[in-house]
Order: structure tokens, then C-alpha cells, then sequence
């Protein structure tokens, strides 16, 4: 009997633990635009959680590639936080780098993201990349 109720009380733990995410949840990164400004190359992000919960800490580690191909940097862009449904704008500059300079963005992987039941795991998975610039952008 103590062992039934011992069972029933971890699958109830389970069932109202933290939210379960969807499978058809996003977190939707573009590559909005590119300028150059005063010696680097700006990069503008546009990024959304389809979560359904906020995101407290969002880090991605990023490989910059040049026109040849070769690796420029490579490097930690942090997103902050990110409010669940609610686009943001985040932007980066590489310093020293024309934006002609850069062929494509590789996100390397995912260095945090903190939220509600979140894990880096979760958030590579949910990852979905896309460019409005003629820097290819891939992960």
C-alpha cells in the first residue's frame, strides 16, 4: 500500500511539475540586417521565444566566416532576456570587420538559455534560423 501511494505521489509530482513545451515550439533568430558602422560590422537580430514562457538569459555561441570561408571569430552573442511572444531586437558589432567581409554566421550552439523548464538542449532543438540579408546563416 505505502508503495502505491509512494508512486501515485511521483507521477502527480510529475504531472504538475514545470510547463511541457510542444513540439512545434520555436525560437525564432533572423539575421535582420548588416551595416557597417564606424569600423564594424553591425549585425541586427530579430529573435522570439514561442515558448510560451520568458526567457531569462539567452547565449548563443557564434562562428563568423568571411567571404572564404574561413573562420573569423568565434564568439558569445548574449540575447538577454527574451519575453515569451514578444519580438526582440538584439544587435552586435564585430569590430574590425567589414560586413562585406562576412560570408555566413554559424550558430555553434546554444551556451545558455534560462527560463522555466528551459535547457540548452531544449532551445537548440526549437531553433529555427533564417537571413533578410545576403549573409548566410545556418546552425
Amino acid at each position: 500500500m505505502l508503495k502505491t501511494v509512494r508512486s501515485f505521489l511521483l507521477v502527480s509530482a510529475c504531472a504538475v511539475g514545470g510547463p511541457a513545451f510542444s513540439q512545434d515550439a520555436k525560437l525564432s533568430l533572423e539575421l535582420n540586417s548588416a551595416s557597417d558602422v564606424e569600423g564594424a560590422c553591425r549585425l541586427s537580430f530579430l529573435v522570439q521565444s514561442g515558448f510560451g514562457t520568458d526567457i531569462t538569459s539567452l547565449v548563443f555561441e557564434t562562428v563568423v566566416f568571411t567571404s572564404d570561408a574561413q573562420v573569423e571569430r568565434l564568439t558569445l552573442f548574449d540575447f538577454q532576456s527574451v519575453p515569451a511572444g514578444r519580438p526582440r531586437v538584439r544587435q552586435f558589432d564585430l569590430s574590425g570587420t567589414s560586413c562585406s567581409g562576412v560570408g555566413s554566421i554559424l550558430i555553434n550552439g546554444v551556451e545558455t538559455c534560462n527560463g522555466d523548464a528551459l535547457t540548452p538542449d531544449a532551445c537548440q532543438t526549437a531553433l529555427n534560423l533564417s537571413t533578410r540579408t545576403n549573409i548566410g546563416v545556418d546552425g
